[in-house]
């Protein structure tokens, strides 16, 4: 898949504070589950709160807003500090400047859209207001809908409403706890390029839960794991998906996501053309024409990923790039190999009998074999 890149007052904290970072530190017991992470998290971009059902996702997202307290808590985010239990301060809920957007829209039914969205925008003072009505209106294409009830509007519609309202409170970091997890296909493919744009317009941090690999690697810049109430690991997106170690690594969905430019389009066959960076190779993939220059996101899945030792010739295959074995792991009948392109890497699933064919050790020059129907654009 491809995607295009986007490029009440807290108490200060002292000066020598970590800027442009969020340090989260949440220790919160209750009957049969615990959570205990300690975060050190980017300022700005997405930040994904992956795991299963259970694993803290949604108790962790409620310390962030001041829903629960834990009775052991630091929060500081971007030189403010919201909550530090060793010093007895704790900012309630109602004074953080969150916006939350949860799985279901919870938009007054006798309100309209416009009435709804003016809510948002009342319960921040004028003086402090940084988005504007019409300014989230637009980012979230809703103009035309404000005069309908909420009853008149889908469910895609119905979240694009529900995060316009919360943008409108003009927060200092929005909490998102699986706002696409009550749609169905359709209607995810509907709100996600708006989500896009929000990463892209607004310097507003976000915290993203889901249990959805597919919106993780579209919309995540940095990627948290939790596993039973704590970290198992915490990195930016493109380094965490390649940890062999990781849970995720050997399931059916394990994938890399690299970067590539705009180059090319071929209009008789409708192929999007790729430069990546450091390497002569050039992806091509099914997808409608984009800007040359443009950068995008692209997902590979492991699966996709066959290697050769020779360049083949004489092949459907069109995605033929020049790599370099960098490590692997074995597990039972299956090796994955994580590669080296250029300066991107990506991630292979052979059997293990193909790794001892090839002959696989570090440093070796192989070609990797992407089809390009594997890529189709979203």
């Amino acid at each position: 898949m491809i995607w295009p890149l986007r490029r009440a007052s807290a108490v200060k904290v002292p000066s020598d504070a970590p800027q442009n970072l969020i340090l989260a530190r949440f220790k919160v017991a209750r009957p049969g589950f615990t959570l205990d992470v300690d975060l050190t998290l980017p300022g700005r971009g997405v930040t994904a709160l992956f795991g299963h059902s259970g694993s803290g996702k949604t108790s962790c997202l409620r310390c962030f807003a001041g829903l629960d307290r834990p009775a052991e808590g630091l929060l500081q985010v971007n030189g403010e500090q919201w909550q530090d239990s060793a010093h007895g301060h704790f900012l309630p809920a109602h004074q953080r400047p969150v916006g939350y957007v949860f799985q279901e829209a919870n938009l007054f039914p006798h309100l309209s859209v416009r009435r709804n969205l003016e809510y948002g925008l009342k319960r921040i003072p004028a003086a402090q207001r940084h988005i504007e009505l019409e300014q989230a209106v637009t980012l979230l294409g809703i103009d035309h809908l404000l005069q309908r009830m909420p009853a008149n509007l889908s469910g895609g519609e119905r979240q694009r409403v529900a995060i316009a309202r919360a943008l409108l409170t003009s927060p200092r970091l929005l909490l998102m706890d699986e706002p696409l997890a009550s749609l169905d296909l359709k209607r995810k493919q509907e709100v996600l390029p708006y989500l896009e744009r929000l990463h892209e317009e607004l310097d507003i941090p976000v915290l993203y839960v889901s249990h959805a690999p597919d919106e993780v690697a579209r919309l995540a810049d940095h990627l948290v794991l939790l596993e039973d109430g704590q970290v198992r690991a915490s990195g930016p997106l493109k380094e965490t998906l390649l940890r062999a170690d990781l849970p995720f690594a050997f399931e059916d969905d394990a994938e890399a996501v690299i970067d590539g430019q705009v180059s090319g389009f071929d209009a008789d066959y409708h192929l999007l053309q790729l430069t990546l960076a450091g390497s002569p190779a050039r992806v091509r993939l099914p997808h409608g024409s984009l800007p040359l220059g443009q950068m995008v996101r692209v997902k590979i899945k492991a699966r996709d990923v066959s290697l050769s030792v020779q360049r083949a010739e004489g092949s459907s295959l069109l995605n033929l790039l020049p790599a370099e074995v960098d490590s692997w792991r074995h597990m039972e009948a299956q090796s994955l190999l994580t590669l080296r392109v250029g300066e991107q890497r990506l991630l292979a699933r052979i059997t293990r009998y193909s790794f001892d064919q090839l002959g696989i050790h570090a440093g070796q020059a192989l070609w990797a074999q992407v089809k390009s129907v594997s890529l189709l654009g979203a």
